[in-house]
């Protein structure tokens, strides 16, 4: 291993440590690609550093091959997230995370434990989608006190434009795969969302938690007050 002032060099990658002097937050390792050993060298790399490490799209196997190299390693089977955490998170502000259904939990899961892992207070709101839209409702003025909200949902992905409707801040759209043929395994609902008529409201890729609850927690720090 080598490195200097801006990157750590493995060979097969290079970690980035300038990007919280960039972005303000490390860089996030996608594990979906990765053999057990380069997750091992990258988040030892980092921990060396003093650096918190989140990883996504990781599975259970490479999670156990992690903990018995780095025993601080968590994870979170639902979401497939992998954190190690050197330094201590401070959370502000609230950032408001709902499904249409139990099927986009694991999605929602993706974007909720990335926005706390970055540094924001999360609230989840789970299958108040529009088939029984008094669900919502019964729920709206709660999830209205959050800084920004992300509605995550699959089949015709309506979700995200009811809640920015009917609410004033900024609401981050998710389409899931979840859904019967038509849905093109989320296309039908991406491009629900991206043909929504309500103000106020973004959009993400398909499935794309991690980048939703990264957005997601941008917005609500800078409301917050905190970079």
């Amino acid at each position: 291993m080598k490195d200097n002032d801006k990157y750590i060099e493995l060979g097969f990658a290079k970690l980035d440590l300038e990007r919280s002097q960039r972005r303000g937050y490390p860089e996030a390792i996608f594990c979906e690609c990765k053999t057990n050993e380069q997750l091992v060298e990258i988040f030892s790399a980092f921990k060396e550093k003093n650096t918190n490490v989140i990883g996504t799209r990781a599975n259970l196997e490479q999670y156990k091959y992690l903990k018995q190299k780095l025993p601080d390693v968590n994870y979170n089977e639902k979401g497939r997230i992998l954190t190690l955490v050197s330094e201590e998170i401070q959370k502000v502000g609230e950032v408001a995370v709902c499904t249409g259904g139990t099927g986009d939990i694991p999605v929602a899961e993706e974007a909720a434990l990335t926005a706390e892992f970055f540094g924001s207070k999360v609230k989840r709101y789970y299958d108040v989608g529009i088939s029984g839209i008094h669900r919502l409702f019964d729920k709206i003025d709660e999830i209205k006190k959050a800084n920004v909200i992300i509605a995550v949902a699959g089949m015709e992905g309506a979700l995200g434009s009811i809640i920015a409707g009917m609410a004033d801040c900024h609401v981050i759209a998710v389409p899931t795969s979840i859904g019967y043929g038509a849905s093109f395994k989320g296309v039908s609902a991406l491009l629900t969302m991206l043909n929504s008529c309500a103000e106020g409201m973004s959009v993400v890729n398909i499935d794309n938690g991690f980048n939703a609850g990264y957005s997601a927690n941008q917005i609500n720090r800078q409301i917050a007050g905190v970079k």
